[in-house]
């Protein structure tokens, strides 16, 4: 891989009443920072995190100020609508970090994720490569909100190729480099599948997408999520039952 010593990343996070979850996905955001930045090749990769608390009631916005300090920004809105929160994200991201566009990196993940270390240098690999944007998957920390035989029916159902493709799109592991992201029209105001509108839009500017299961995150498996919709609902329907 060439050097990425030019590369700038934006981390966008929004996040809704997630004052007991928020502290370990930006801890986990962090080490994705510091390992990035531990190689030599990338020792001068800049890395901002942005966390939006949307319609939050509890210290959420408080609590990621006090994580992030100089090495990001917490803001507050009240649109409660999730696809607005990650637009207000990479807004604020780009205007922290005026550079060159095709340098700039958009990774999104969500605030009850847990990324694993290497998840910024992965995203940043392919991008050496020419790909504009990334789809990657999700794992599940904990089933016990379901019955005993969801962690079978997740698996079961979670399609993933042999050659590591897949048919998902999660908000919670998409990253976009900057310039095709706002030539997309970026996020749209929606309150669910704002994930699976980008993502056909960058396919209709002819945009450089990979699918691919080299790029994860952990999420919450609880039952009651943030969007209407969203990846607990779809939880519920593998499990069959009722939210």
């Amino acid at each position: 891989m060439t050097s990425a010593s030019g590369w700038h990343i934006g981390v966008a996070i929004p996040a809704r009443n997630e004052e007991s979850l928020l502290p370990r996905c930006l801890d986990s955001v962090r080490q994705a920072k510091a390992e990035l930045q531990s190689l030599a090749c990338h020792a001068l990769t800049t890395v901002d995190i942005v966390v939006v608390a949307d319609s939050s009631t509890d210290q959420t916005a408080q609590i990621a100020a006090k994580i992030l300090q100089a090495s990001g920004k917490a803001v507050c809105i009240g649109a409660g609508v999730v696809g607005t929160a990650r637009a207000t994200a990479a807004r604020l991201l780009l205007e922290r970090h005026p550079g060159n566009l095709s340098r700039h990196w958009i990774a999104n993940t969500d605030a009850d994720c847990v990324v694993p270390p290497d998840w910024l240098f992965n995203q940043l690999a392919l991008a050496e490569l020419g790909i504009e944007a990334i789809a990657g998957v999700v794992s599940v920390d904990d089933f016990s909100d379901f019955g005993p035989e969801m962690p079978a029916k997740f698996k079961a159902t979670y399609l993933i190729e042999p050659g590591g493709g897949h048919p998902h799109v999660h908000g919670a592991n998409l990253g976009v480099r900057a310039d095709v992201y706002l030539e997309s029209g970026g996020w749209s105001p929606l309150e669910t599948a704002e994930d699976h509108d980008l993502w056909r839009r960058l396919a209709m500017k002819g945009v450089r997408r990979l699918a691919t299961s080299a790029v994860t995150v952990q999420t919450s498996g609880r039952r009651k999520g943030r969007a209407p919709h969203g990846f607990a609902g779809a939880l519920i329907a593998r499990d069959g039952t009722a939210a």
